[in-house]
């Protein structure tokens, strides 16, 4: 077999800060998804009649592997995506360990039955619970710029919520997926309820499909998460899509500038800029914004960039080429309209990956595509502002509303502010931590994508909502069932007036009649012979 044959067979791992080859997984043969589908089927049957506290052991396992494995973990990580190893431990490996332990403790809290209280008097008899089933057999396509904190998160929730598990990771990062795959196996699962998936993404999504795939957690581009969408569509599949963000910065006159330009550089410049839920767009108060400015122009110049030797970088590569030509292109468009760079991070002699530097740009206005569209790069566009009410209209000027932040020593006045602002997550002095709290929801609104991932919220995407109802007291006969007369309607208007009373007096007769036509209707037996009523019978 040619090289060329292999490669097409495998899908091949390069370091995007080196270009140098990390490894190849061989590409999963689709034609057994039937099959394979099949044994997820069974094996998610039987792991449905496990408890909560059995889920939690296994998870539990899992924590375990992962906690032991930190340095191996990091390592495969950063070449895979290009991150640098502090980043990794940061931003994925720890939040994975705490997911695992926080989903292992809580789910059993979070999805127990839970009791609806009595809505009217006219449903006394009437008792409901609300219970939490499994969805089935969950398909998992997860992105390249957070390749193991967000579709282990995901795995978590679905295996604790009782579903069977099919991932498909990113074709840049497949050395993480296998990294899951060994995660996973720690944990001693029932055979055939995890699947690690390798493939295109039309291919395997097409897959999950055709075999009836009971939901889809998808985090990705606008475009793709449209795609699927429309597919979904004539199979009725549901889906939980993330499909990134364009996350504005406001720091008011009040806030404490240090903090929000360390904040600012992290969050903006943080993973090379590959965050979702990272700053695209900063706006500050006038009176504040060339203190600020001089802040995080001397931050971004003491960024260092480059290859992870011994921790001694910052800010690693980006991850693909493409991403890498997305970026230059929106700062190139930006300066030629009259942007201004005012500040980047330098690199190393040997940097030969798809490094960009760290960018601070000013002179920037939404009519460019850089203030407009996702970069999910490290730029940081700034812009002054005069009134909270014009920083508030610049944040929601967008097609995406996942993230948002509020820089302020006033707590109360940030809450209002945040109130305002169009994004699934805003948070005050602080930006893009949140993803890694399990207890908080994840997700946006707009061109962000649907539904949440993460907490109580997340878990609830993993379930179906069922009613369980049924009866107190034995009776015969709802107050609504058949036969119908005239004794009937007059009872009903009784109940009707009887509950939205128009006075005193007319609450006690409405009551009484009421209730003597709903015991006389539940506790009677309606006799029929050869097809005559017998009440209307002997009436």
């Amino acid at each position: 077999m040619t090289e060329n044959n292999m490669s097409e067979n495998y899908e091949i791992s390069i370091n995007p800060a080196t270009l140098d080859e990390v490894g190849r997984v061989e590409k999963s043969d689709l034609s057994l998804l039937p099959e394979q589908f099949k044994k997820a089927r069974l094996a998610q049957k039987e792991w449905s009649t496990f408890s909560f506290k059995q889920r939690a052991r296994h998870i539990m396992k899992m924590k375990k592997y992962i906690v032991a494995h930190v340095d191996d973990l990091a390592g495969i990580v950063s070449s895979d995506n290009g991150k640098s190893r502090i980043d990794a431990l940061a931003t994925e490996i720890i939040p994975c360990a705490l997911a695992a332990k926080w989903y292992a403790k809580n789910t059993e809290k979070l999805l127990k039955p839970k009791k609806l209280a009595m809505s009217s008097v006219m449903f006394f008899n009437k008792k409901n619970n609300l219970i939490r089933v499994p969805m089935g057999v969950i398909g998992i396509i997860s992105p390249w710029n957070y390749p193991l904190s967000i579709p282990f998160g995901e795995v978590v929730m679905g295996l604790m919520a009782g579903n069977a598990i099919f991932l498909k990771v990113a074709a840049a990062t497949v050395m993480v997926g296998e990294a899951i795959e060994r995660i996973v196996k720690a944990g001693d699962l029932p055979d055939g309820l995890f699947n690690h998936i390798v493939g295109s993404g039309s291919g395997v999504s097409k897959g999950f499909f055709e075999n009836k795939v009971d939901k889809i957690f998808f985090t990705g581009s606008v475009p793709v998460g449209k795609i699927l969408m429309n597919a979904a569509s004539s199979h009725l599949t549901p889906l939980s899509l993330e499909l990134g963000g364009k996350d504005p910065m406001i720091v008011l006159k009040d806030a404490d500038l240090e903090r929000a330009s360390n904040g600012a550089a992290w969050a903006g410049f943080q993973n090379a800029g590959q965050s979702c839920g990272g700053v695209e767009r900063l706006y500050v108060h006038e009176t504040v914004y060339e203190p600020f400015l001089e802040l995080l122009k001397k931050k971004t110049l003491a960024i260092r960039h480059g290859v992870d030797h011994d921790f001694n970088v910052d800010i690693g590569s980006m991850t693909t080429k493409d991403q890498w030509d997305t970026v230059d292109k929106q700062v190139k468009s930006a300066l030629k309209d009259g942007a201004k760079i005012v500040a980047q991070s330098k690199g190393q002699a040997e940097d030969r990956g798809y490094f960009y530097p760290a960018t601070l740009m000013t002179d920037v206005h939404h009519d460019m595509e850089l203030m407009v569209e996702e970069t999910f790069g490290p730029v940081i566009p700034v812009m002054p502002f005069k009134t909270v009410e014009e920083a508030i209209d610049l944040a929601n000027d967008s097609t995406m509303a996942l993230t948002s932040s509020v820089w302020t020593k006033n707590t109360a006045k940030g809450k209002a502010i945040a109130a305002q602002l169009q994004s699934g997550v805003t948070t005050i002095n602080d930006h893009l931590y949140s993803h890694g709290q399990s207890e908080t929801p994840w997700g946006g609104w707009k061109d962000s994508g649907l539904g949440r991932t993460h907490g109580e919220l997340g878990l609830a995407e993993m379930t179906r909502p069922k009613l369980i109802n049924w009866d107190i007291l034995p009776i015969k006969r709802n107050v609504w069932w058949f036969p119908f007369d005239k004794a009937t309607y007059d009872g009903l208007k009784s109940a009707l007036y009887f509950s939205f009373p128009s006075s005193p007096w007319g609450f006690i007769v409405n009551g009484s009649k009421a209730g003597l036509f709903m015991i006389k209707k539940m506790f009677s037996s309606w006799k029929v012979k050869d097809g005559i009523d017998e009440e209307k019978r002997a009436d």
